[in-house]
């Protein structure tokens, strides 16, 4: 089913009557917004097109937050970068560069990264 909201119909039921809306808890977990000391990040190593790519995340920042942080990295770094699904994605493996500038802003990560 397509993202969105949710209707569940009911037998016997008129249109007029009213709809039903089903909340999906998943998606309202996923919004929230916490500090940048309660992230526990974790990097991901993938190939695009041959070439390395770094991913961090999942972070749960304001997408205007999120973006201008992205901005601030990609100038740090002198690499390219974009936000999809809670990720930041980063041109190169520079995970140590990435991890250094996050841990001066205040963010957290997971043990094993």
């Amino acid at each position: 089913m397509a993202r969105g909201k949710k209707i569940n119909l009911f037998l016997n039921d008129d249109f007029e009557d009213g709809w039903v809306v089903v909340e999906d808890k998943n998606d309202n977990e996923k919004n929230h917004i916490i500090k940048e000391n309660q992230h526990k990040l974790v990097f991901k190593k993938e190939k695009r097109k041959g070439k390395p790519v770094t991913l961090v995340g999942e972070f749960f920042l304001e997408k205007q937050e999120a973006q201008k942080l992205l901005k601030e990295l990609k100038s740090s770094l002198a690499c390219g970068g974009s936000f999809k699904n809670g990720f930041m994605e980063f041109q190169g493996d520079i995970k140590e560069k990435i991890k250094q500038l996050l841990l001066n802003k205040g963010f957290r990560f997971k043990n094993n990264s």
